[in-house]
C-alpha cells in the first residue's frame, strides 16, 4: 500500500470514528434519560438500515462517471464548508453566540424527559426514534 493510499485510509477511518462517537453519545444521552432497551435497539435498526443502503447503493457508485462525482461532492463540501465558516467567524466576532454544550444538553434531557411515556409493542417509541434517526443521519 502505498503511502498516499494510506493516508486516505487513515483519514476515512478517523472521519468515521468521530461520526461513530457521536452516532453513541445520542444513544447513551436517551438511554440515560429514558432507559437502555429502546434506544439500544433504534441503534441496532439504524446500523441494519444503514447496511442495507450500502450494499444496495454501493454498487451503483461504480456507474456515475468519477467527474460528476468529484463535482457533487466537492460542491456539497463547498457549500457545508462556507457554512460552518459563516458561523465561526460570525461567533468569532462576538455577532452570534458560543454555543453552550452544556445547556443544550441539558434542554435537550428535559425534552426528553417531558416526551410522553406510552409504550407500543415493549419499546419506548421516543427513545427508539431518537436513537434510530441519530445512528443514521451520523452514519450517512
Amino acid at each position: 500500500m502505498s503511502t498516499s493510499t494510506a493516508l486516505i485510509v487513515a483519514g476515512a477511518f478517523l472521519a468515521s470514528a468521530v461520526e461513530m462517537v457521536e452516532a453513541v453519545t445520542i444513544v447513551i444521552g436517551v438511554g440515560v434519560v429514558r432507559g437502555w432497551r429502546s434506544p439500544l435497539i433504534g441503534a441496532g435498526a439504524a446500523t441494519l438500515a444503514l447496511a442495507v443502503l450500502v450494499a444496495a447503493l454501493g454498487p451503483a457508485l461504480t456507474v456515475i462517471p468519477i467527474h460528476v462525482l468529484r463535482l457533487v461532492v466537492g460542491a456539497l463540501l463547498l457549500a457545508f464548508g462556507l457554512q460552518w465558516l459563516r458561523k465561526a467567524v460570525l461567533r468569532a466576532g462576538g455577532w452570534m453566540a458560543q454555543r453552550d454544550e452544556g445547556v443544550a444538553f441539558l434542554r435537550e434531557q428535559e425534552q426528553a424527559a417531558a416526551a410522553g411515556t406510552e409504550e407500543r409493542a415493549g419499546l419506548d417509541w421516543y427513545a427508539f426514534t431518537v436513537a434510530f434517526k441519530g445512528v443514521l443521519l451520523e452514519g450517512l
